[in-house]
C-alpha cells in the first residue's frame, strides 16, 4: 500500500517527485525546478517502482510523470495514485499524435496538465522553457483534485518553448472598434473558455446536450496535436458532434468546435450565418487559443446572439472579453468557485463585472439550452 499520511500545512515549496526513464530528463528537470525558489525536488526516480518506495518515506505535493517506463507504465502508477490518495499529476509528454493518444488516456486517468517535450533538443528546450514549467508545476500544486472525476480527462496547460513570453492583449489579435453587432436574431450561439480542470468540465457540460443545441466555439487552453484527440473523445461521448475547428468551419446547431491548439480562433459573420477564422499571432495573454481573442470576435460580430461562458481555469484569459462581450448585450455566466477545480479565470471575470450570471457546472446545460430557445438564464 501507499503512504498516506497528510502534508504537512507549513510548507511552502511546493515538493515535487519526477518520475522519468531518461536520467537526461530527470537531470534537467531537477535542476531547472530547483532553480525556482518556489519548488523543490524531492527525488528524481526512473521508474514508478521506486516511486513508490521513495512515497512511503515522503509524499511529494506534485508528481511530474513520463507515461512510457520499463517495469510499470506510468499509466497504471497514475491510476494507482488516484485510487489511493489523489495527488496533482504533470505528464512530461512528447509532442506526437500518438503520444497525445496515450497522453489523453492519462488524462482520463488523473492528471490534471501536460508537458511537452520534442524528441531531439531536449535539454536546451527543458532549459528555455524552464519558466513555463516551473509554472506548470505551481498551477498543479493549486488544482483542487477532489473536483475531478477519475473518468473524466483533464486539463492540458500549454508550454512555450522560449522562457516567459510578453503578456499581450487580445489587441495583438484584433482590434476592439468596429461596427456594433447586427441585432438580435433567431441564430444563437454560445462562445466558451476553460483552462485548468476545463477537459474534465468540458465533458460533463457537452455530454449533457442533446443533439439539438446551440452551436459552440469553445478555447481550451492546450497545445498543438492534442486539440484533435480530445476533440475525438469528446465526439465519441457526446449526441452533439465535437471536432477541432478548421479555417472556414460554419458554426451550426449541434456542432462544437475546439479551437486548434497553437492557433487562435475568431467567430466571424458573413450574412446570415456565423464561421470560425484560424490566425496565427503573438500568445495573449501567454496562450495561443486565447479565450479574450474568442470571446472579443464574439462581442464584435455576434452581440445579444450569443452567450458567454468563462469555466474554471487559472489566470485571467478570458475575463476581460466576458466583460466585452456583456457590453455588447451578450448573455454572459461564469462557473462558480465551488464546483471549480481552479477557480481563477470565472473570479477574475466576476470581479471586472463581466458575468451576468454565476452557476455551478451542473447548472450550465440548461442554461445553454434556455438561451438557445430564447429564455432567460436564471441563477445569481
Amino acid at each position: 500500500m501507499l503512504n498516506t499520511r497528510p502534508l504537512q500545512a507549513s510548507q511552502r515549496r511546493v515538493q515535487v517527485m519526477i518520475v522519468d526513464d531518461s536520467a537526461v530528463v530527470r537531470q534537467a528537470l531537477t535542476e531547472v525546478l530547483n532553480a525556482d525558489p518556489g519548488i523543490e525536488v524531492l527525488c528524481a526516480v526512473a521508474d514508478p517502482l521506486l516511486a513508490m518506495e521513495r512515497m512511503k518515506a515522503k509524499w511529494p505535493q506534485v508528481i511530474v510523470l513520463d507515461v512510457e517506463m520499463p517495469r510499470m507504465d506510468g499509466l497504471t502508477f497514475l491510476r494507482k495514485i488516484m485510487a489511493e490518495r489523489p495527488t496533482p499529476v504533470v505528464i512530461c509528454s512528447t509532442l506526437t499524435e500518438a503520444g497525445a493518444a496515450t497522453t489523453l488516456e492519462a488524462l482520463a486517468a488523473g492528471a490534471v496538465s501536460i508537458v511537452t517535450k520534442p524528441k531531439l533538443g531536449l535539454r536546451r528546450f527543458i532549459e528555455d522553457a524552464s519558466a513555463d514549467l516551473a509554472s506548470a508545476v505551481k498551477a498543479a500544486s493549486h488544482a483542487n483534485v477532489s473536483k475531478l472525476r477519475a473518468s473524466a480527462p483533464r486539463v492540458m496547460e500549454p508550454q512555450q518553448a522560449l522562457g516567459v513570453p510578453p503578456k499581450f492583449s487580445a489587441d495583438a489579435i484584433l482590434s476592439p472598434s468596429g461596427p456594433k453587432a447586427l441585432q438580435q436574431t433567431t441564430e444563437r450561439i454560445i462562445a466558451i473558455g476553460t483552462s485548468t480542470g476545463g477537459t474534465q468540465a468540458l465533458e460533463q457540460v457537452l455530454t449533457c446536450l442533446p443533439r439539438v443545441s446551440p452551436g459552440m466555439a469553445i478555447v481550451q487552453h492546450m497545445p498543438e496535436k492534442f486539440t484533435a484527440a480530445f476533440a475525438s473523445r469528446l465526439n465519441s461521448l457526446c449526441q452533439i458532434e465535437v471536432r477541432e475547428a478548421k479555417h472556414g468551419d460554419r458554426l451550426l446547431p449541434g456542432l462544437a468546435l475546439i479551437a486548434p491548439g497553437g492557433k487562435h480562433m475568431m467567430l466571424k459573420r458573413s450574412g446570415a450565418y456565423y464561421y470560425m477564422e484560424i490566425v496565427d499571432g503573438p500568445l495573449v495573454n501567454r496562450h495561443r487559443p486565447s479565450v479574450d481573442v474568442l470571446f472579443r470576435s464574439a462581442a464584435k460580430c455576434a452581440g445579444a446572439n450569443v452567450l458567454g461562458i468563462i469555466m474554471t481555469g487559472m489566470g485571467d484569459d478570458g475575463a476581460r472579453g466576458l466583460k466585452e462581450m456583456r457590453d455588447a448585450g451578450a448573455a454572459t455566466i461564469a462557473q462558480d468557485e465551488a464546483s471549480c477545480v481552479v477557480f481563477g479565470m470565472p473570479k477574475e471575470a466576476i470581479r471586472m463585472g463581466g458575468a451576468q450570471r454565476v452557476l455551478s457546472l451542473g447548472d450550465l446545460p440548461r442554461s445553454m439550452l434556455d438561451f438557445g430557445a430564447g429564455k432567460r438564464i436564471e441563477g445569481k
